[in-house]
C-alpha cells in the first residue's frame, strides 16, 4: 500500500475520530439540565414561529423580553437578534417537540460541525495534517468551547459559519466552482446568526486581501458589497431598535472600550489560546538554534493564512470592546476555533521535531484544565433552582394560576405556560397582587431585580402567605456558559434552598 493511500486512511480515521469524540462530548445529558434565562427565550421566540411563522416577543399571554420590551415594537415582531438561530429551534421542535434537548440539538450538531470543519481548515490552511489534527482535537477537548457549544442560543451556529467564511475565503482564486458564491452564502448565513460578526469578518476579509491577498482584493470587494446590500433592509429594520440607556451611554466611551477589551483579551488567552501553548514555539526554535538551523522554516503562504486568523481575532475583539454590551465570555465563541488553529500550527511544528514534547504539551495542558470536571457533568444528574421550581409548579399549580417571580421567569414560561409576572419584561407587574405562587430568588444581579423583591416581599406576610423550601439551592443561574460561573455539579445540601410561597386559600 502506497504512502499517500495510508495517509489519506490515517486521515478518514482521524476525522471519524474527531467527530464521534465531539458527538459525545457534546449530545451526552444535552437535555438534563433545564435552560436557563437566556436559552428559555430562545425557545420561546422559537415557539412563536410554530403558531405564527415569524418571531414575536409574546405569546399573547407571557412577554419575553429581558430588555424591559425594547427587543420589539408594537407589533411584537422581535429585532434583537437576526432570526436564523429562532428557525433553527423551531425546526427541532417541528422534529421532535419543544422541549431541553430540541432546544440544545441544533447547536450542539453545529458544534460538532466546526470540530470537522476545523480539521479540515487546518489540512488546508498548514497542509501540515498532525497541525490540522492537533487543533481540532485541543478544540474538542477544550471546555469553554463545549460550554458554549452545548447552548440552546446562537453561539454555535456563529463559530460554524464565521469559521466556514474564513475556510471559503482561502479558497478564493484556486479556481474551485461557486468560490465567490460560497463565500457570499457563508457572510449571509453568519449575518442571519448575529450581525456583529458578519461584519467582523468582511472587515478581516478586506484587511487581509489589502495587505496580503492583494489578487483576492476585487473579489472580496464584490463579495462584501453583495452581502451588505442582501443585508441592508435588515440593517435597517434593525437600526430602529431604542437601546437601553446604559448601552447607548457606553457607546463612545473608550474607557469603558479599553475596559472591556482588556476582559475579553484576557479571557481569550485563558480559555482559548493559553500561554502554556508558547512553550511550542519556543522550544522548537531551541532546537532549530542548537543544530545551527533557521529558527522558523514555515512557507509564506502558511504566515499568510496565520495572519488572516489573527486578524479575524484581533478585529472582533476590538468591536466587542467598543459595542458589546457587557463583557460577556458568550462573546467569544466564534474566535475558538481560529485560536486552536493557531495552537495546532504551534503544536504540530512542535510533533515534527519531538512527539514526546509535543504529546506532553498537550497533557499538560489537558490535565489543568476543567476536562475531569466536565466528564462528571455530562454522566451524572444536575439539580438546579429552575428545575425544583418547574417541578413544584407543575405538581401544585393550577392551569389558571399567576405566578410571580423576580428572575427566571422565561424558563417558567416556557415550561409551565402559566401566567408569569416579574424577571426583566418591563411589563406592569400589578398582576402580581394576585399571584398564587410568589418565588424571591436570592440573588439580585440588577436594579429591576431588588426593584422587584422589594415589591414582591411587600405582598408577604405570615397570615396571607406560606412557605414551601424546595430541595434545591437557589443558585444565581440554573446553569451558565461561562467557565468562571459554571457549575458541574449540583450545590450541596447545605447552599440555600428555593422557597416558593403560596397564598393562603
Amino acid at each position: 500500500m502506497s504512502e499517500p493511500t495510508i495517509a489519506r486512511r490515517h486521515a478518514r480515521v482521524g476525522i471519524l475520530g474527531l467527530g464521534a469524540l465531539a458527538a459525545v462530548l457534546l449530545l451526552a445529558n444535552l437535555g438534563n439540565q433545564f435552560l436557563w434565562q437566556d436559552e428559555a427565550q430562545t425557545a420561546l421566540i422559537a415557539e412563536t414561529i410554530l403558531t405564527g411563522g415569524i418571531p414575536r416577543g409574546t405569546d399573547g399571554v407571557n412577554f419575553y423580553s429581558q430588555e424591559r420590551g425594547v427587543e420589539y415594537g408594537e407589533d411584537h415582531v422581535w429585532r434583537w437578534h437576526t432570526w436564523l438561530p429562532f428557525y433553527l429551534v423551531s425546526g427541532s421542535f417541528l422534529l421532535f417537540g419543544p422541549g431541553t434537548f430540541s432546544t440544545r440539538l441544533p447547536f450542539a450538531l453545529f458544534g460538532i460541525g466546526t470540530v470537522l470543519l476545523s480539521y479540515s481548515a487546518g489540512r488546508r490552511l498548514w497542509r501540515d495534517p498532525p497541525a490540522a489534527f492537533a487543533g481540532a482535537f485541543l478544540l474538542t477537548s477544550c471546555v469553554p468551547f463545549l460550554l458554549l457549544h452545548r447552548q440552546g442560543r446562537w453561539y454555535a451556529a456563529a463559530s460554524f459559519f464565521s469559521l466556514l467564511a474564513l475556510v471559503c475565503y482561502s479558497r478564493l482564486g484556486t479556481g474551485a466552482r461557486f468560490e465567490r458564491t460560497a463565500l457570499v452564502a457563508a457572510c449571509l448565513l453568519l449575518f442571519h446568526t448575529h450581525y456583529l460578526y458578519a461584519a467582523t469578518l468582511l472587515a478581516t476579509l478586506l484587511l487581509h486581501a489589502a495587505f496580503s491577498e492583494r489578487r483576492r482584493l476585487p473579489a472580496v470587494i464584490g463579495v462584501a458589497a453583495i452581502t451588505a446590500v442582501l443585508s441592508a433592509p435588515w440593517v435597517l429594520w434593525l437600526s430602529g431598535v431604542e437601546l437601553a440607556d446604559r448601552y447607548t451611554a457606553r457607546i463612545g466611551d473608550w474607557g469603558h472600550a479599553l475596559d472591556q477589551g482588556r476582559t475579553f483579551a484576557s479571557q481569550f488567552f485563558r480559555h482559548f489560546f493559553a500561554p502554556l501553548f508558547l512553550l511550542a514555539p519556543v522550544l522548537v526554535i531551541a532546537d532549530r538554534l542548537r543544530r545551527g538551523e533557521r529558527p522558523w522554516d514555515e512557507t509564506r503562504e502558511t504566515g499568510r493564512n496565520a495572519l488572516l486568523l489573527v486578524l479575524f481575532i484581533a478585529v472582533t475583539i476590538l468591536a466587542l470592546a467598543a459595542l458589546a454590551p457587557g463583557s460577556y465570555f458568550r462573546y467569544l465563541a466564534p474566535l475558538a476555533a481560529p485560536a486552536f488553529l493557531l495552537v495546532g500550527l504551534l503544536v504540530g511544528a512542535l510533533w515534527r521535531r519531538s512527539r514526546i514534547l509535543a504529546a506532553a504539551l498537550v497533557a499538560a495542558w489537558i490535565v489543568a484544565g476543567s476536562l475531569s470536571q466536565f466528564l462528571y457533568e455530562i454522566t451524572h444528574d444536575f439539580d438546579g433552582p429552575i428545575e425544583g421550581i418547574v417541578g413544584f409548579l407543575k405538581r401544585n399549580a393550577n392551569d389558571n394560576d399567576i405566578v410571580a417571580i423576580t428572575y427566571g421567569d422565561l424558563p417558567l414560561k416556557f415550561y409551565t405556560h402559566l401566567r408569569v409576572v416579574g424577571g426583566l419584561t418591563g411589563e406592569d407587574t400589578a398582576d402580581a397582587a394576585n399571584a398564587r405562587w410568589i418565588i424571591i430568588r436570592r440573588h439580585t444581579g440588577s436594579p429591576e431585580e431588588r426593584r422587584l423583591k422589594r415589591e414582591f416581599e411587600g405582598l408577604l406576610s405570615p397570615k396571607t402567605h406560606r412557605g414551601h423550601a424546595l430541595p434545591y439551592p437557589d443558585t444565581a443561574f440554573e446553569n451558565r456558559e461561562d467557565p468562571d460561573l459554571h457549575r458541574f455539579r449540583t450545590e450541596r445540601p447545605t447552599f440555600p434552598r428555593v422557597i416558593v410561597y403560596e397564598a393562603n386559600r
